[in-house]
């Protein structure tokens, strides 16, 4: 799916951040030493958020193409709007017992060969499951997922069980004639291994509403917090919406998210003009707000382009 990541949000926070705490004292290690930790925190929760992300949107695709069939090539069987089956991966589906599987098994480069994947993701529901009834919910299991960035070799290896919950019932591919749908995502205790070899856990909480008005567009909502490969807590909250959609080539174009670390605290706004101001339409740039607090209680604001 073609989706621009929503969690580019919290990035964006920790990344301005850190600039600014070098712009407070550059002969200052402290500030050097927070500087590194934001920015490697942004990349890090913007590469997990990213491929997760990724992955569950495989998980939707398999499972709409597969769940009622054990042949490996689907007939007559559409995929959600938006979403593609994966093209580095092979699909085993398994229906002989009380609880049926679909595994994707990563297995080299996509198709741009800008990430190689490799590692397992385990779809598990039971026998005669409807998943288009409303809290009908779906076992995504990440087993040593592990994605590396071709551009410079960073890597991060996901192990854990992501649970997806069609609360509002319906399927995607009629949400034409649908009012809404309402999915949520659930990450309790997610394990994550990045290239320094520092493990931790993450957990995520989402509900995304999906409508149609003239396109797919998809409200999210929710939250992502855990502890960074330095050690320090973080938490980042959606305290408006993020909100893509499909008529603006799939483009984050309006929403608020809120990061709070135990260095750091920033505010940033998006679906705004080189001014700072909402726009209107889909212009080609668009642009995000940092806010934060300066030196001596200053407040500073940044405004740059995604």
């Amino acid at each position: 799916m073609r989706l621009k990541n929503f969690l580019i949000a919290s990035a964006i926070i920790t990344f301005s951040a850190g600039v600014t705490s070098c712009k407070k004292d550059n002969n200052s290690s402290t500030s050097t030493d927070t500087a590194t930790e934001t920015k490697a925190q942004a990349d890090d929760q913007s590469f997990y958020s990213s491929e997760t992300d990724i992955a569950t949107n495989d998980a939707n695709a398999s499972f709409n193409a597969y769940a009622g069939s054990a042949t490996q090539t689907p007939v007559g069987i559409q995929t959600p709007p938006g979403f593609t089956l994966p093209c580095d991966a092979t699909i085993a589906v398994d229906t002989a017992g009380s609880t049926h599987t679909i595994t994707i098994t990563y297995n080299g480069n996509n198709c741009s060969l800008t990430r190689k994947r490799t590692g397992t993701i385990i779809i598990s529901f039971p026998q005669g499951f409807k998943w288009r009834e409303a809290n009908a919910s779906l076992t995504v299991q990440f087993v040593n997922f592990t994605v590396t960035r071709n551009s410079d070799n960073k890597s991060v290896v996901i192990n854990g069980t992501r649970t997806i919950t069609n609360v509002s019932g319906g399927l995607l591919k009629d949400l034409a004639t649908t009012d809404s749908i309402v999915h949520k995502i659930d990450d309790t205790n997610m394990s994550v291994t990045f290239s320094n070899d520092k493990q931790r856990a993450w957990e995520t909480h989402f509900t995304r509403v999906f409508k149609y008005d003239n396109g797919i567009v998809i409200s999210t909502t929710g939250a992502v917090s855990g502890t960074n490969r330095f050690g320090n807590a973080f938490t980042s909250t959606i305290i408006q919406p993020l909100v893509i959609r499909q008529s603006c080539d799939f483009n984050l174009t309006s929403g608020e998210v809120q990061h709070t670390g135990s260095k750091v605290s920033s505010t940033v706004t998006f679906g705004l003009d080189s001014s700072g101001n909402p726009i209107s339409g889909c212009p080609v740039l668009i642009y995000y707000k940092v806010v934060w607090m300066g030196p001596n209680g200053t407040s500073l604001t940044y405004i740059g382009v995604y």
